[in-house]
């Protein structure tokens, strides 16, 4: 072939390169706008269904850990079952999650039923609400055990920039979608802002449709798919199986008994199949993902609750703050690569870490602008967080391939919804009772709900229906206990990036005494 055709050649390969990084950048936007409206409106749904703030922390979990399911059962498979077939299941499911979750007033008791009906009817909505977001986290998760593995492939020379490039998809979602559900404003009804998601998932969908897919790096180097499992090995299945079952097993109120049998099954099984405990270093980055995961998404989740006190004091609706920090979050990841070659990764890992604990402290006591200035520190500090660690795992594992690179993405959302999200909606519900009763007994009485069960223990939240029918003053009352307890979920969070820096600084501590981090060739990679 002439100079001149391999030039062509290349320069046709690269656009398609280029093309196809878009497709996965947009169709990660897509995840973000789900994941910004359900943010949005979650109050309009605790009013039309009757949600406490627990109730609300499991719609926010279910939106984030069956990712976790789609993610880690598509790595095992998908160089047999090919990226396209993967994006395809991905859209069917984003476009079922717009669906379910419109239609959920449907099954509402009409105007006039019995307490009994409309009771009924608030308990069917919530489940078709659970039942939406759980798809639209298999989706989210199917689209990630695909873009990670992709775009590290592509980029192979370069993978921690390049991760952190595409991860700018998640923020920049986050910031459109956040604007467009902004200026539509309160008076339009919930069901619009869901309906946003039609936008980058029909995007994608179209732009997939033209798509060539590479070949994963793992398999073009040789490296067995028995090598792949064994990278995570018995001790990182113990960690997924373990939260996934958890979470399945309260979902479908499996015995304890029922539980550890079937994780230790699952487990054991596996164990025996690899004949590997897994690399160590690889568990414990599993093991900080989820206080990762929490510190990023589950304080998202909430953050627009509970910063809205603060920011109704100036005047702002308290979705600019996710905004905000989206935005910064955004441009930053954009300009990843000299940050990267300057700190290191885990350097980075370190100062971001610091970083977001002093950020969620500050948010925790801030009031007026001192807020910008805290949400400034948080969004710098979480910034690099989720894309760095992909980058991390693919540079030091190459040979776990699809697998270890998103298992550590799928335990992470597990945290983040397992932990991260009903752990803020519980801690709020539990400083609400204790310094409810402490305050006012007699409107702890008259507004405290039944008790309930959580993965956290037994909890008494608030009834929404008893605190409509409460007078003015007790409402004011309740309203400066829950905007405490807003506050102190915030401030108890920030020991999650405390935990993180005391591991990645262990880790650089043992990367010195090799000489320094250095990504691993997978050409030479072994144990």
């Amino acid at each position: 072939m002439s100079t001149d055709a391999n030039q062509a050649a290349t320069d046709n390969g690269s656009a398609q390169n280029k093309f196809l990084f878009w497709a996965c950048f947009i169709s990660l936007i897509a995840t973000a706008f789900g994941f910004i409206v359900r943010i949005q409106v979650i109050d309009e749904w605790a009013i039309q269904f009757n949600l406490n703030e627990t109730q609300k922390g499991e719609i926010f979990g279910v939106g984030l850990w069956p990712f976790a399911i789609s993610i880690i059962l598509f790595s095992l498979v998908i160089d047999k079952v090919g990226y396209g077939r993967a994006m395809v299941f991905a859209f069917f499911s984003h476009i079922a999650y717009a669906i379910i979750t419109i239609c959920a007033p449907m099954v509402l008791a009409p105007e006039g039923a019995s307490a009994e009906a409309v009771a009924a009817g608030q308990s069917k909505g919530y489940w078709m609400l659970y039942f939406g977001n759980f798809i639209f986290a298999l989706g989210n998760g199917t689209v990630e055990a695909v873009i990670n593995p992709v775009v590290a492939t592509l980029f192979s020379k370069d993978k921690t920039k390049w991760l952190n490039i595409l991860h700018a998809g998640w923020p920049g979602g986050l910031v459109l979608a956040g604007i467009l559900a902004l200026f539509l404003g309160a008076e339009v009804h919930w069901q619009y802002k869901v309906a946003l998601i039609f936008i980058p998932a029909i995007a994608y969908g179209l732009m997939m449709l033209k798509c060539k897919f590479p070949v994963n790096e793992r398999v073009a180097a040789g490296v067995s798919y028995l090598d792949m499992l064994k990278e995570a090995g018995a001790i990182g299945a113990l960690i997924v199986v373990f939260l996934v079952v958890r979470e399945i097993g309260r979902v479908f109120a499996w015995s304890n008994t029922a539980q550890i049998i079937i994780g230790a099954v699952l487990v054991v099984g596996y164990g025996l199949y690899v004949k590997s405990l897994g690399r160590p270093m690889f568990i414990l980055l599993l093991l900080i993902m989820i206080p990762l995961a929490t510190t990023e998404l589950g304080v998202d989740s909430w953050i627009t609750a509970l910063m809205e006190p603060e920011m109704k004091k100036l005047g702002l609706q308290a979705g600019w703050v996710l905004v905000y920090t989206s935005f910064i979050m955004m441009v930053l990841r954009f300009y990843a690569g000299p940050i990267v070659h300057k700190l290191s990764p885990l350097g980075l890992l370190v100062v971001c870490s610091i970083l977001a604990a002093v950020g969620l402290v500050f948010l925790s006591k801030a009031a007026g602008m001192a807020i910008l200035i805290a949400a400034t520190l948080y969004g710098i500090g979480k910034t690099f967080f989720w894309p760095t660690m992909l980058g991390v795992v693919s540079e030091q594992f190459p040979k776990g391939g699809a697998l270890t690179l998103n298992a550590i993405a799928g335990v992470g959302m597990l945290g983040a919804g397992i932990v991260g999200g009903p752990l803020l909606g519980n801690l709020q519900d539990k400083t609400i009772d204790k310094e409810l009763l402490k305050a006012n007994p007699a409107i702890h009485a008259q507004v405290i709900g039944e008790e309930k069960l959580s993965v956290f223990g037994k909890y008494q939240p608030i009834d929404n229906d008893k605190l409509a029918a409460a007078s003015d003053d007790d409402k004011a009352v309740i309203k400066g206990v829950q905007d405490g307890a807003k506050k102190n979920a915030l401030y108890q969070v920030a020991i999650f990036p405390i935990v993180m820096l005391v591991g990645y600084i262990l880790m650089i501590l043992y990367f010195k005494s090799r000489g320094g981090y250095k990504p691993v060739d997978i050409g030479s990679a072994g144990h």
